[in-house]
């Protein structure tokens, strides 16, 4: 086996900040994107995580990197100026849904070709950027989602709480059906989006809490958006942000009132704002 591939990915949520300028402005012969690519990070509380989630991002795989930080109590904000990150910081606590509300404006008014959208807790391997990216860029998919569950095997080995994994699987397994996709998850804090998908899809309407991500993908099936993954390794440890099992709860029931509200919608029972085109 080549000396450069790996067994495993490298796992150092530890990471010393450092310029972004390497990965923004590298320096050779690497040729340049023709669309503008602006990935966004939705943080709260990612201090000790941060720089270990960008040292990650292949040199020249994106435009500009902009944190929105939801009032954190820690370091974050201090750490993402120092690295040269653009930084918006929110003056009350909006919620996850919120972040990514401001996070999405901002892409809008910048300009961006593609969006991507990936949770600043290391949980994710931002290596795959490019390889995400170029789905969309060659018209294969509108929406790609990094998909954390290759394996139950290797799902469960690298850290993932059994009852989340039984209702991450449960819940896909009834979205996959529900709305006509073939994803290996739905679940997932790593998205790459067209921007014709932000354009179209009234996301502003949506939910400041978790809901949000569900809203959005079920609004993009709605709209005739195609929708894809990409194999992303997943990374549990402490330091990593999750959400307890009263919230994936609450959550889990959010995500059916959802597609119920889909259906309800396309059968002309009752229409929704979710699926209200701009």
């Amino acid at each position: 086996m080549s000396s450069t591939l790996l067994t495993e990915p490298p796992l150092n949520p530890v990471h010393a900040p450092f310029s972004v300028d390497r990965i923004l402005h590298p320096t050779g012969p690497e040729p340049r994107r023709k669309h503008k690519i602006i990935a966004v990070l939705p943080a709260y509380n990612a201090a000790s995580t941060l720089a270990a989630t960008i040292a990650d991002f292949p040199p020249d795989s994106v435009d500009e990197i902009l944190l929105v930080d939801d009032c954190s109590k820690d370091d974050t904000v201090r750490i993402a100026r120092d690295m040269g990150l653009t930084v918006i910081q929110h003056e009350k606590n909006t919620g996850y849904g919120g972040n990514q509300k401001t996070c999405y404006r901002y892409c809008l008014e910048r300009g961006a070709d593609i969006v991507v959208m990936i949770h600043p807790d290391y949980q994710y391997d931002a290596r795959v950027i490019p390889h995400a990216v170029g789905v969309i860029e060659l018209g294969i998919c509108d929406v790609v989602l990094g998909n954390r569950v290759r394996s139950r095997s290797e799902t469960l080995k690298c850290g993932m709480p059994w009852w989340k994994y039984l209702s991450n699987r449960g819940l896909t397994a009834f979205e996959n059906l529900s709305l006509g996709q073939n994803l290996g998850e739905f679940h997932s804090g790593f998205r790459v989006y067209r921007r014709q998908v932000l354009e179209t899809i009234p996301f502003e309407g949506n939910s400041d809490d978790f809901v949000f991500d569900t809203q959005f993908l079920v609004q993009a099936v709605h709209f005739g958006f195609r929708l894809g993954d990409v194999p992303v390794p997943v990374r549990y440890f402490d330091e990593a942000s999750q959400i307890n099992f009263r919230r994936s709860t609450k959550y889990g029931l959010q995500t059916l009132t959802t597609v119920g509200a889909y259906w309800l919608n396309r059968l002309g029972v009752r229409k929704f704002p979710l699926f209200k085109s701009k």
